[in-house]
C-alpha cells in the first residue's frame, strides 16, 4: 500500500512538472503579428500601421524603376493591388462597422498633391500667392510661394500632413474616410493624359489606383472634367471615349440609372460656361456634328451653373443637368441657397437634373490673401448643416459635396488637426474632433435616405 502511494506521488509530481514546463513554454512564445495585426492594422488604421509596410514596398519598387513615369505608376498600382489582396478580409469586417455608401451623395476629390518622398518635390502644397487682377490692390498684399511642410497653401492643416496623392496609404485612408462619411461616389478631378492645372502635374496615371481602392471600400468613381487647354466638342468626344474605353469596365466605374432605366456614365464639366452653347450642342445634341448621343459613349453630362443666365445656355447646349460647386452661399447665383428652388423647378420643367453642391465653409486667403470677403465661417459645423437642410428642401436626386480635400479653398471635410508654427497658426475643427465633418456628412446622408423614401411614396 505504501509502495502504491509512493508511485502515485511520483506520477502526480511528474504531471505537475509537465504542466509547469508547458506553461513556461507558452509564456515565452510570441505571436507572429502584434495584437493589432491584419484585422485592424491595414483596414482600420491605414494611415498609421499600413504606412510603414507601404513605404518600404514603395521604396523597393522605386529603386528598381528606370525613372520612367509610366513604370512608376505601374509599380504603385502593383503595390496597391498586393496590399489590397492582403487586407480584404479586414475590409469585410469593416463592412459591419461602416455606414453603407449612399450613391446619391457625390463628393469632389483631388489627387494633385505631392511631396519629396513620392514625387521628388512638393506639389500644390507650395501653392503661390495669387495676385489680385487690379495692380493697385495687388501691391497691398504679399507675394511669393508657400514653403512646406510647415507652411502650406491652406488655412487648415491635414491630419495626414503634406501628403502625396501617389501614396497608396494616403489613398486608402481617404477612401476609408469617405466611406465612413456614407458618401458613395467620388467625383475625381481629371485632366487628359499629359495635362494638368498650372500648379500641378499630370495625374491620369493615378486613376487605376483610385478605382481599385474605391472598389475595395464599395465606392464608385466618376470624373470631374477640368477646363484643359483647347477643350471643345472634338476633344471632349475623344476624352470621353478614352475614359470609357480605359476605365469603363472597372467595377468601381460609376453609372447612373436614369428614369428610363438606362445605366449611363456621368461626367461633371467644370467651367462649362466658358465654351459657347453652339460648340457643346455639336457634342451633346442628337443632330450635332460631333454627337455623342446614342453611341457607346453616350453619358450624362452635368454643367456648372454660376450665373442665372447659364441655365438657358445649359439647356440649349444639350447638357443633362447642372451643379453649383461653390461652397459659398451668396457668392454666385448658383451657390446661393435661396435660388435652389427656382433652379430645381427650371430643371424639372426641362427634363434636367439639378445637383446642388453643399460645403462646410470657404476660406482661400492662404492663396488669395485679398479675398477675405468671400470667407464663409464654418460656425462649428452649423454652416454645413444649413447647406444640407437647404438642399433637402428641393428634393434633389443627387447632392454633391464640395469637397473632400480642396485644401486651398478651405472646403475640405477631410480630417484636419490643430497646428502652430513660427509664422502660421492654422485653423482647426475644435472644439470638435478631426473627423467632425465626416460624421456630419454621415448624419445627413442617413437623413437624406429617410426623406427620399418619403418623397418616393
Amino acid at each position: 500500500m505504501a509502495r502504491f502511494r509512493r508511485r502515485t506521488c511520483i506520477i502526480l509530481l511528474l504531471f505537475i512538472l509537465f504542466i509547469c514546463s508547458i506553461m513556461m513554454a507558452l509564456k515565452t512564445l510570441r505571436p507572429d503579428r502584434a495584437g493589432f495585426g491584419d484585422p485592424f492594422g491595414l483596414g482600420l488604421l491605414p494611415e498609421l500601421q499600413q504606412r510603414t509596410v507601404l513605404l518600404d514596398s514603395k521604396q523597393n519598387s522605386l529603386n528598381r524603376a528606370q525613372g520612367d513615369t509610366v513604370t512608376r505608376a505601374s509599380n504603385l498600382h502593383s503595390i496597391a493591388v498586393n496590399t489590397m489582396k492582403a487586407s480584404m478580409s479586414s475590409v469585410r469586417k469593416l463592412e459591419e462597422e461602416l455606414s453603407s455608401p449612399n450613391y446619391n451623395f457625390h463628393i469632389f476629390y483631388y489627387t494633385w498633391y505631392g511631396n519629396p518622398q513620392f514625387d521628388g518635390k512638393y506639389i500644390h502644397w507650395n501653392h503661390p500667392l495669387l495676385p489680385h487682377w487690379d495692380p493697385k490692390i495687388a501691391n497691398n498684399y504679399p507675394k511669393g510661394r508657400h514653403n512646406p511642410p510647415e507652411d502650406i497653401g491652406a488655412n487648415f492643416y491635414p491630419e495626414l500632413g503634406s501628403y502625396s496623392s501617389k501614396d497608396p496609404a494616403v489613398i486608402e485612408a481617404h477612401m476609408k474616410q469617405m466611406r465612413s462619411a456614407s458618401t458613395g461616389v467620388i467625383v475625381l478631378s481629371w485632366y487628359p493624359p499629359g495635362m494638368a492645372d498650372e500648379n500641378g502635374e499630370p495625374t491620369d496615371n493615378l486613376v487605376p489606383i483610385v478605382l481599385d481602392y474605391a472598389h475595395k471600400y464599395n465606392l464608385k468613381v466618376t470624373f470631374h472634367i477640368e477646363p484643359y487647354k483647347d477643350r471643345d466638342d472634338r476633344s471632349m468626344y475623344h476624352n470621353v471615349k478614352y475614359i470609357i474605353d480605359k476605365y469603363g469596365s472597372h467595377p468601381a466605374f460609376y453609372r447612373h440609372k436614369t428614369s428610363t432605366g438606362r445605366l449611363l456614365p456621368m461626367f461633371y464639366v467644370y467651367d462649362s460656361y466658358v465654351t459657347i452653347p453652339e460648340i457643346w450642342a455639336n457634342l451633346l445634341t442628337v443632330s450635332g456634328s460631333q454627337s455623342i448621343r446614342n453611341t457607346p459613349y453616350d453619358a450624362l453630362f452635368i454643367a456648372l451653373l454660376v450665373e442665372e443666365r447659364h441655365k438657358h445656355d445649359i439647356h440649349r447646349s444639350g447638357f443633362d443637368g447642372m451643379y453649383t460647386y461653390f461652397a459659398t452661399n451668396g457668392f454666385s447665383y448658383g451657390s446661393s441657397h435661396h435660388n435652389w428652388a427656382s433652379l430645381k423647378a427650371f430643371c424639372d420643367s426641362n427634363n434636367l437634373m439639378f445637383i446642388p453642391s453643399v460645403g462646410p465653409g470657404y476660406i482661400d486667403t492662404s492663396i488669395r490673401p485679398w479675398n477675405n470677403h468671400n470667407t464663409r465661417n464654418r460656425v462649428n459645423g452649423k454652416y454645413y448643416e444649413t447647406a444640407f437642410s437647404a438642399a433637402l428642401l428641393v428634393r434633389p436626386e443627387i447632392i454633391s459635396i464640395t469637397s473632400f480635400n480642396e485644401w486651398h479653398e478651405g472646403t475640405q471635410i477631410e480630417k484636419a488637426v490643430p497646428k502652430r508654427t513660427g509664422q502660421v497658426v492654422y485653423l482647426d475643427y475644435k472644439p470638435h474632433k478631426p473627423n467632425v465633418y465626416l460624421e456630419l456628412t454621415q448624419k445627413w446622408s442617413e437623413k437624406y435616405r429617410k426623406e427620399q423614401e418619403q418623397w418616393l411614396m
